[in-house]
């Protein structure tokens, strides 16, 4: 059976009207006064959704429908991944029979129409806790693998007492049909420019008002704007009415990929109390003007010549890099980048994990967005709040050391 968790929405149009009008009898004056308070963050937030509401499907009420364990994950890489010594050793509690202690909950989030709309969850925690409110904490996979390959991470979470949450990214997992279906979106993407499948879609939402929403268009507009994204927005919108999950202590961490997603979610979403993203955080646009970009490029080739073909180049250039980051992930390497999204975290605890020698996220690339970000949190009076490790000598790889700190991390700060 499916469970409607939010109500229905009303037309934009309508909400937009109903604020002209309000503008046109001395709303206005309220909007100056409180423009001068909107900060940075607020206003990236704003501008951000503004972008991604452009390529969304219908909204649908967000429901929530029973599936099963996946027994045979698909995995789009060769040969299938079988280990990872790093997510084996992420910290766990001395718990006997832990397997059995565990229960797990497999369902979908209908977040939107479509297919990519159906958002695949897995959640592992504790039979009996006698905790009323648990902290949570989402781990998101890294690309071409799926919400199961962390499967170890979440029992280790569970085991100290977290409700431990994975999904999967759109065109992986459960959202892929085979060996090639986030290649094909990427490509896709390029040619039609309807959607944004590297790195936004899995975070971002359509624009859309309920009838509260219209009430709060009586607050400061790009305020208001910064509360809404998509399929991890929609998993707090869940996560939050969940008895028996502390709505104040939820953290998000991931590799890679899912490095990138934590990044974003945490500049986009301020539900997100605690953020870790482990080999995620780059600039783009650094690695642009650096001739640093061929590591990241090559990671998801297939969309990048497909654009040299178009654009009659007989190799990809940083001109062919910086015209599909435009395409597919619009303000990815300019106005969304790290040195503007990074410092919007502050004051929330945020930890930057990398490695020294990775080529994908090279450490020159993130020193502006470090100290920038230091400069947000000391303004914050929240210092100790933000951290960067780099670990010496490692290439693009989570480590076991990167995973204990991120552990660390979210005991420091959601176990108070």
């Amino acid at each position: 059976m499916t469970n409607i968790i939010s109500s229905s929405s009303i037309s934009p149009l309508i909400c937009f009207f109903v604020f002209f009008f309000w503008l046109g009898h001395g709303g206005a004056q309220g909007i100056q006064h409180s423009a001068a308070a909107i900060n940075g963050a607020d206003k990236i937030r704003s501008q951000f959704l503004h972008l991604l509401r452009t390529r969304r499907s219908p909204q649908v009420p967000l429901t929530v429908e029973p599936s099963k364990p996946v027994r045979h994950p698909l995995f789009q890489q060769v040969p299938t991944p079988t280990f990872s010594e790093a997510m084996e050793s992420c910290p766990k509690a001395d718990t006997k029979n832990l397997k059995e202690q565990l229960k797990e909950e497999n369902f979908y989030l209908h977040t939107e129409a479509g297919e990519q709309g159906r958002l695949p969850v897995l959640i592992l925690s504790l039979k009996d806790s006698k905790q009323k409110r648990r902290p949570a904490v989402v781990f998101l996979h890294s690309t071409n693998k799926n919400k199961e390959w962390v499967r170890p991470l979440l029992e280790a979470y569970a085991s100290r007492e977290y409700i431990a949450i994975a999904i999967d990214s759109r065109y992986h997992g459960e959202r892929a049909h085979n060996l090639t279906t986030y290649r094909d979106a990427l490509v896709s993407s390029w040619i039609k420019g309807d959607t944004m499948p590297f790195l936004f879609d899995t975070v971002i939402p359509p624009f859309s008002f309920s009838l509260v929403d219209c009430k709060s268009l009586f607050l400061p507009f790009s305020s208001y704007c910064s509360k809404k994204v998509w399929d991890l927005i929609k998993l707090a919108d869940y996560l939050t009415q969940r008895k028996d999950i502390d709505p104040k202590r939820i953290g998000i961490t991931g590799e890679s990929l899912g490095g990138m997603h934590a990044w974003f979610v945490a500049f986009v979403d301020t539900r997100y109390a605690v953020a870790a993203p482990i080999i995620g955080v780059q600039g783009f646009r650094w690695a642009i003007d650096n001739d640093k970009w061929q590591a990241r490029v090559d990671s998801i080739k297939a969309v990048f010549e497909e654009a040299r073909v178009d654009l009659g180049k007989s190799a990809i250039d940083k001109e062919v890099v910086k015209k599909v980051w435009d395409r597919i992930a619009p303000g990815l390497a300019s106005i969304f980048d790290s040195p503007y999204s990074i410092p919007t975290i502050a004051p929330r605890p945020l930890l930057i994990l990398n490695g020294a020698d990775d080529p994908r996220c090279p450490l020159d690339g993130i020193k502006t967005p470090t100290k920038r970000a230091r400069k947000a949190y000391a303004k914050a009076h929240s210092s100790n709040n933000f951290k960067l490790i780099v670990q010496p000598g490692i290439g693009h790889e989570m480590t076991s050391l990167m995973v204990k700190e991120a552990s660390d991390w979210m005991d420091r700060f959601l176990k108070q």
